[in-house]
């Protein structure tokens, strides 16, 4: 208790001082799975970039003796949620992220104390819903959030990651892919994605962020794409956000394997530039990435359409110098990861969503949220990446 008490909680203030401490907190941290790769962030001086675009965010930080021991943190936004008698509504939600506390102050309660002074600043903006998201191996994480803190396990979605090879993607004349105005893009998503679990009710301010390079639907050719709103009998959609603008990525270990042939395709590039083999890019410096968002399918050629903007969004990525990889992001047991190419080094097929209520007429909600199926897909707020 007399540790506890000598630790400050306190606002992040954006000086030289806390961005310097929270850099060194991040890098003292930096430790990811022992069996598999690991991608790192590298937010440029900027601790605070993974969630300044969201519509109200904070960062607290932990001090003790003057020294950053601790940081976590939060955003709010309005979503969809499915409620009694899978009636959709709108909630308040706060996402937590970011909670890292130096690993020589581990085991003293500095992490609950972050987590319950967040809470209570979501309580404070009317929160209904807690969320966070962490790998379901992360055993330490979620002992604290479901075992303490009384979170309950959501969904656990994919995160699939695909590197941006030299050479660009041949796309399928039959297919017509096209870049929509954003008003049209807002009224195809409100149509047929805001059903969706997490839907973001300012998705109007999500497409018109600078970060949002655009929204871009694929149908069979011969077909058209009208603007009254009507569609073919298949299409795809997705739009591309560019998070290399605001923070990047590096690769924090690799085996033997990855490092060889990283190496040697790009010798045969080099040697042989006709044969146009694709080689990995090099991921051992800070590089960029797409985030592809609101992915969206309707038809039985849907698959190969998906396919084919996954195409186009790589070949996009090869004009730029700093994009080595396309995220994106599904439910697990969604159909749709199955035609987003993926490198399964470096992808997570299990992520894990939990989701506590702050509000005690949200709890029956809740468990209604957490034991039905995970059936609907989910929607991921590319602010939240």
């Amino acid at each position: 208790m007399g540790f506890e008490m000598s630790v400050i909680i306190r606002s992040y203030d954006g000086g030289q001082s806390d961005r310097a401490q929270v850099e060194d907190l991040e890098r003292r941290c930096e430790v990811g799975p022992a069996e598999r790769v690991f991608l790192f962030t590298d937010t440029m001086g900027d601790p605070i970039c993974r969630i300044r675009n969201s519509p109200m965010y904070k960062m607290l930080v932990a001090e003790l003796d003057k020294e950053l021991v601790g940081v976590i943190q939060g955003s709010v936004k309005v979503v969809t949620v499915h409620r009694h008698d899978d009636h959709m509504d709108l909630a308040r939600v706060g996402y937590i992220l970011g909670l890292r506390v130096a690993p020589v102050h581990r085991r003293r309660g500095i992490g609950s104390s972050l987590v319950r002074r967040l809470e209570e600043w979501f309580i404070a903006n009317d929160v209904d819903y807690a969320y966070m998201a962490t790998e379901k191996g992360n055993e330490a994480s979620v002992k604290l959030f479901v075992n303490k803190f009384g979170y309950s396990k959501f969904r656990t979605p994919a995160i699939l990651v695909n590197p941006v090879h030299n050479h660009p993607f041949h796309i399928s004349s039959n297919v017509e892919i096209q870049k929509i105005k954003i008003e049209e893009a807002e009224s195809l998503y409100r149509k047929f994605m805001a059903a969706m679990e997490f839907f973001p009710h300012d998705i109007d301010n999500v497409l018109r962020n600078r970060l949002s390079l655009g929204t871009w639907v694929a149908y069979p050719r011969g077909e058209s794409f009208g603007s009254n709103g009507q569609v073919p009998s298949s299409w795809a959609m997705l739009s591309v956000w560019n998070s290399g603008e605001i923070f990047k990525l590096r690769l924090g270990k690799a085996p033997l394997s990855c490092l060889i042939y990283t190496k040697s395709s790009r010798l045969m590039d080099k040697f042989f530039p006709c044969l146009k083999l694709p080689f990995l890019p090099n991921f051992f410096h800070p590089f960029g990435f797409y985030f592809m968002y609101g992915v969206h399918r309707e038809g039985p050629m849907s698959g190969k359409l998906v396919r084919s903007l996954c195409q186009f969004v790589h070949n996009m990525a090869t004009k730029s110098k700093d994009c080595k990889v396309i995220v994106t992001e599904v439910a697990g047991d969604d159909t749709l990861r199955h035609h987003i190419p993926r490198w399964r080094l470096l992808s997570c097929l299990e992520d894990l969503w939990c989701m506590k209520a702050l509000k005690n007429e949200e709890r029956n909600t809740l468990h209604e949220l957490t034991k039905t199926p995970p059936t609907r897909a989910l929607f991921v707020d590319p602010r939240e990446v």
